[in-house]
Parts: structure tokens; C-alpha cells; sequence
């Protein structure tokens, strides 16, 4: 499904990733782990076609993803890709059934359709009772299970998540990476996940290890 070939990536004189080479496979829950620094944050970024590589090739169904023009890409992304970050990102004026539109509004599909997805979603997340609440009136598990709402929305092939559960206590954490794992076998999603949580990495289907910026597995 998603494959890297060669991936180099620097910041200035910082060399972060030097010559990266991975493949996701349909329906795979796969984790990057290693130190801070490895380079996991920013070769997820970069298959998640939020940065540019320098040098190398993202191919997603065999198409070279990484030569889309800016526009392209961003269509590519709002229909192919959700994501799942540390910090959820909702945005704070905004209910949850509002922030889960959202990605459903901007790829202009009709509202009342998006709305009721979002509100199926909301429910099978155990939310249904949270769809009018601000994100400053839901716990952080809460606003959790909303980003994950929000990911799903479009129905995307590959959902990434930057430390899904680093910001959450450890009964919520639990809870969420069962929560991955259920939603890959309800809705045959495919995850990639950059974790420090050895539990979840040992969950997972595959655990690719980085070292200063290279795969050491």
C-alpha cells in the first residue's frame, strides 16, 4: 500500500534521516519506535505527506506521491489520510461533532451527510452523548476519541498518529490502543504509529526500531 525508498531528510547541517527504506502493508497496525532524535516524528511526517523528503520516493499504491504539486497533495491527503496527534489539535470554539466535520466539509461533500457520519462515529466511540460538548468540557480521553472521530471521517486508507496516547493517563491509554486495534478489524484500517509506549509497540503487527536515522530492523 504506502512504500519509502531511500528517504533523506536534513534541517540545516542536521542530518535526520539518511537513506530511510519501509513498507506499510493494507490493514497492518505497524509502530516506529526508538530514541528522541531517531528521526520517527519526521519520517511520519513525511509519509503522511505533511513535509518533503530531500532525496527518495513515497509511493502509495504505487503511485510516486511525493511528486504532487502542493494542491494535489493536499487533495491526496484530505482523501487518503487521517491523523491522530498528541495533543488532538480540536479547535477549542467548536463542538465535537463540528471539529469531526470538519475534514468532511473541506473535501465539500453534503453537510447533513457529514453530520450523521460524524454522529455514527461520535457513537461507536461511546460519545453520543458528547456531540454538542467544547473540547474544554471533555476529558482528555474524550477529546481523544473525538481526534480519532475526526480521522476517520473521510474514510482514509492509512491513518497516522504521533504518540496517540502520550498525553493520556494510563487507564485511557489502554483504553485508546485497544481502540486502534478494534477499529482495524471493524473498518479494515491501516495504522502507523510513532510511540515511546512499549505496550502498544508490542501490540502492534510489526515494530520498526529507528537509530539515528535509520531503520535497525
Amino acid at each position: 500500500m504506502l512504500e519509502a525508498i531511500d528517504i533523506y531528510k536534513s534541517y540545516g547541517t542536521v542530518k535526520v534521516l539518511k537513506g530511510v527504506n519501509v513498507r506499510i502493508n493494507k490493514g497492518e497496525i505497524v509502530s516506529i519506535v526508538g530514541k528522541s532524535g531517531a528521526g520517527k516524528s519526521t519520517l511520519l511526517h513525511i509519509l503522511g505527506t505533511l513535509d518533503q523528503a530531500d532525496g527518495g520516493q513515497v509511493l502509495f499504491n504505487r503511485k510516486d506521491i511525493s511528486r504532487l504539486k502542493s494542491k494535489e497533495l493536499a487533495q491526496f491527503r484530505n482523501e487518503n489520510i487521517g491523523f491522530i496527534f498528541q495533543f488532538h489539535h480540536l479547535l477549542p470554539e467548536f463542538t465535537a461533532l463540528e471539529n469531526v466535520c470538519i475534514p468532511g466539509i473541506i473535501q465539500k461533500r453534503p453537510i447533513d451527510k457529514v453530520e450523521k457520519k460524524a454522529s455514527e462515529l461520535l457513537a461507536y466511540l461511546g460519545l453520543s452523548d458528547r456531540l454538542t460538548h467544547k473540547p474544554n468540557q471533555l476529558s482528555g480521553g474524550e477529546q481523544q476519541r473525538v481526534a480519532v472521530a475526526r480521522a476517520l471521517i473521510n474514510q482514509p486508507a492509512l491513518i497516522f498518529a504521533d504518540e496517540p496516547s502520550g498525553n493520556l493517563d494510563t487507564a485511557s491509554s489502554e483504553e485508546l490502543h485497544q481502540l486502534l486495534f478494534q477499529l482495524r478489524d471493524d473498518f479494515q484500517q491501516t495504522f502507523v504509529i510513532v510511540t515511546h509506549n512499549e505496550s502498544l509497540a508490542d501490540m502492534s503487527d510489526r515494530k520498526i526500531e529507528m537509530q539515528d536515522g535509520l531503520l535497525v530492523n
